[in-house]
């Protein structure tokens, strides 16, 4: 997408938004590792969100001292110090839905054209980068309860009107909210972006047929990631500031409780798949609701309120010292675990990787190498493509999942006299109730293929659904040369 201006819209092809990717382009010209450049981004769109989350404290609260504490919570939740340092792009859909509430929220007050334009720049930002920003196109009529301030006291005519105007500005909220999104038409894809939704999304009629499955066990779930890495701290903060902020705001509060949960509910009912990042969106609402708190006079809930927030600065940052220091150490949820450091989702070993295969092409330049890799797309080959992309006389190629035996495309390679490898997690390789990962290497070995170097996933935590009896304790990710003995003799 970077060097080939036609290939702009590639994401389109897998059914993705784009503005994420472009993002990375001009990052790509700072970083040298791709992966660092897309990470940024989230760090970027994370500063952004945590100014949007102080901004709206402050406007809605008029209180400094209650902004800062929101912007703090935001800053050390281990929620958002997970995700704000990922290249995806649930970080940047997270800024904007900030950026949304907040413009929508003022546009409410003040009925002004200029804010509801920079509002529907910030959803048709929000458009560009993940479908879910769909919640926000629904919840932002929500704001009409606070045109009811700028009514108080005048007869129902005039009151009416201001209605109405709000109602106007709403639909240029939405006019060029998806102006913007229909600039992805230019894309021939466009069509896939609903298509590919229909992987992840189950019909409305799911409803009527099996409301509480799969409802029961995601929102659950999702109840345990707020708790896990909220942590359980700031869901006590916003609980208490849900119940006793009613009365003092409860314009704001039933706005914000709205934002936090309709999202949850939504996508546990409708979710085909649901992971913690796909309700990162609902922590900024969360976080103003615990600020809440700290607007209120009553001296006994202001003592109550610092105890708790001090057990969360305190577990929060126990938790984000061995994010960064040790992540298998952190308390992550199984899922979230699983997923990003223990099986073959983890990208352990693959810049080693690609390390080594520049070393050995600026060694012998002309050496021609034919990498294959399991599967054909995702975190291999395209985790190790976009290392190597630049680098000549190096392809890489998928060959499937099924590793029982050599590949025939490595063979024929081989037998064409280039210099053949293997990259491929010990999972693959093994049967499934193999408990020894080294058992990769040796039945590797016995189909021709030396082991060159081996780099060691985060052990699995021992679970009822994994209790070590699949693919042993840790996945390896192998690197392995296919030999001359893996060549059958021509007849």
């Amino acid at each position: 997408m970077e060097n080939e201006s036609t290939l702009r819209f590639l994401p389109l092809s897998d059914g993705k938004q784009p503005l994420f990717m472009w993002t990375i382009i001009p990052l790509l010209k700072i970083f040298e590792d791709p992966l660092v450049a897309g990470r940024m981004v989230s760090v970027l769109t994370g500063f952004g969100t945590l100014a949007g989350i102080f901004v709206l404290t402050l406007y809605l609260f008029k209180k400094i001292r209650v902004a800062l504490i929101s912007a703090l919570i935001y800053a050390i939740s281990p929620f958002a110090v997970f995700f704000d340092r990922m290249a995806l792009a649930d970080s940047m859909l997270t800024m904007f839905g900030v950026w949304v509430l907040f413009g929508g929220i003022v546009t409410a007050k003040t009925l002004r054209l200029d804010l509801a334009m920079l509002t529907g720049f910030a959803l048709g930002g929000a458009l560009l980068t993940k479908s879910p920003a769909l919640f926000y196109s629904l919840l932002t009529p929500l704001n009409i309860l606070f045109v009811a301030v700028v009514n108080k006291g005048r007869p129902f005519k005039k009151s009416f009107s201001i209605v109405a105007k709000f109602v106007c500005l709403l639909l240029v909220i939405y006019l060029i909210g998806y102006t913007i999104y229909n600039i992805l038409r230019l894309g021939a894809n466009f069509h896939l972006i609903g298509q590919r939704n229909q992987d992840y999304v189950l019909p409305l009629s799911h409803i009527l047929t099996s409301p509480l499955d799969p409802f029961l066990p995601y929102f659950d779930r999702s109840k345990e990631w707020l708790l896990m890495l909220g942590p359980a701290g700031l869901v006590l903060l916003a609980i208490l500031g849900l119940v006793l902020g009613v009365k003092s705001f409860p314009k704001e509060t039933l706005v914000l409780f709205t934002w936090a949960i309709f999202p949850i509910l939504v996508q546990s009912e409708f979710a085909k798949v649901i992971t913690a990042r796909y309700i990162l969106f609902s922590l900024p609402p969360i976080i103003l609701l615990a600020s809440l708190l700290f607007c209120l006079r009553s001296e006994w809930l202001q003592k109550i309120s610092l105890g708790v927030l001090a057990i969360f600065f305190l577990t929060a940052l126990e938790f984000d010292f061995q994010l960064l220091t040790n992540p298998e150490r952190a308390n992550l949820p199984q899922s979230e675990r699983s997923g990003y450091l223990e099986e073959w989702t983890a990208g352990t070993g693959i810049r080693e990787v690609a390390e080594f295969f520049k070393t050995r092409h600026y060694q012998n330049p002309d050496e021609r190498i034919i990498i294959g890799t399991e599967g054909y797309f995702g975190t291999l080959p395209d985790g190790l493509q976009i290392y190597l992309a630049d680098v000549p006389n190096i392809t890489v190629i998928g060959v499937g999942l099924t590793l029982s035996e050599v590949p025939e495309q490595l063979i024929n390679a081989k037998k064409a006299g280039d210099t053949v490898y293997l990259i491929a997690n010990s999972s693959r390789i093994l049967d499934k109730f193999e408990r020894d990962a080294t058992l990769a290497a040796n039945k590797a070995e016995k189909l021709g293929m030396k082991v060159v170097a081996s780099y060691p996933k985060t052990k699995r935590a021992r679970t009822d659904t994994h209790p070590f009896l699949f693919y042993g304790e840790r996945d390896i990710l192998y690197l392995f040369e296919v030999t001359s003995s893996a060549v059958s003799p021509i007849k």
